[in-house]
């Protein structure tokens, strides 16, 4: 099979509308605005063996790589409406292209999203999506509005994605993958014994499968002063919130939600403060906006937490970290995921 028969056969033709004039098959898609909303557009890249492992499956992976560029839109307010699709794939092995195709188009039609572009060649897996969304005009969620006495939250839990990722290097250190050892009741490494599997199966689910949170996004425009995606780790992209705002933070370590188990394990600190990968979105709003925020959360069925404090920007420090319940300072600080190390 041939680029060109790919083409053909594995990805979708959408009909034209009033927004989408030209879709795949031109040498460029032709887009119409809406009148009265912003495009946010954003590209991101994936590579085996620094974003996934090489042989992770192609449901899983075509789920991940789209997730994750989902979450940028979350991360804004934005509404996500169009993707294009890039990759260096070793081989077009139909039996794989089948997976990942499932994967990709039941996801994008879980978000309403279109592919209409992208580009196809021969190498190591190698994916890159640029996606298209939107807000309505001069109401996106940024990095740069937090505000001195707003309240720091977080959604769901944290930290899980980082110990899943854990659990599965120790699992490779048996030669087979953690869920080669759950599916086949094979034992366990003894570095991690100790968590139960359904923690241990709770914690790949969400290292492959993280869920953008879209609904809770579009839900915080005009409430939230400031949000991010939970990419690289939470303090360092707090960080990007309080350099982009010239303020400050303190947080609570005991505040920020995560599984039981995970706190007993030395590692836990690490997981929740650079871990990664969680895809959840942190976001700041004013105090008097907290029932409202609890109720969003209801409403979309998503747990939030309130975890700190913007503070006025101290010189000496751009977060501390505080472990509440014993009344010390936590200084032990971990740095998040760096793409070049």
């Amino acid at each position: 099979m041939d680029e060109f028969s790919f083409i053909k056969n594995y990805l979708p033709n959408y009909k034209p509308d009033s927004e989408l004039l030209c879709g795949i098959g031109d040498d460029a898609a032709i887009l119409r605005p809406q009148q009265g909303f912003d495009w946010h557009i954003s590209t991101d890249m994936l590579v085996a063996g620094r974003h996934f492992f090489s042989d992770i499956s192609a449901d899983d992976l075509a789920y991940k790589i789209l997730a994750v560029n989902v979450s940028d839109m979350a991360a804004m307010g934005a509404i996500p409406k169009y993707i294009l699709l890039s990759s260096a794939l070793p081989e077009l092995n139909k039996l794989w292209l089948n997976k990942f195709q499932k994967s990709l188009l039941q996801t994008l039609e879980e978000y309403s999203i279109k592919l209409i572009g992208g580009d196809t060649v021969k190498g190591d897996y190698v994916f890159n999506i640029t996606i298209i969304g939107q807000t309505p005009s001069g109401q996106a969620l940024k990095r740069n509005g937090a505000q001195v006495g707003d309240d720091i939250w977080v959604s769901g839990k944290i930290g899980l994605a980082a110990a899943g990722l854990y659990f599965e290097e120790q699992c490779r250190k048996k030669s087979c993958g953690l869920k080669y050892i759950l599916d086949n009741k094979v034992s366990l490494p003894e570095s991690i014994c100790n968590f139960s599997q359904d923690t241990i199966s709770i914690c790949l689910d969400k290292l492959l499968r993280p869920t953008p949170r879209v609904k809770l996004g579009v839900s915080l425009l005009n409430i939230a002063h400031s949000a991010l995606d939970i990419s690289d780790g939470l303090l360092q992209d707090l960080s990007h919130i309080l350099e982009s705002s010239n303020v400050s933070a303190i947080i609570d370590i005991n505040k920020i939600p995560s599984l039981y188990d995970l706190s007993l394990s030395d590692k836990y600190q690490q997981w929740i403060l650079s871990g990664g990968d969680d895809y959840e979105l942190i976001f700041t709003a004013a105090p008097d906006n907290e029932e409202h925020i609890k109720s969003i959360s209801q409403i979309a069925n998503i747990e939030v937490a309130k975890i700190g404090k913007i503070i006025d920007r101290d010189g000496n420090f751009l977060y501390k970290v505080f472990d509440n319940k014993n009344g010390h300072e936590i200084k032990q600080i971990y740095t998040g995921f760096n793409h070049f190390l």
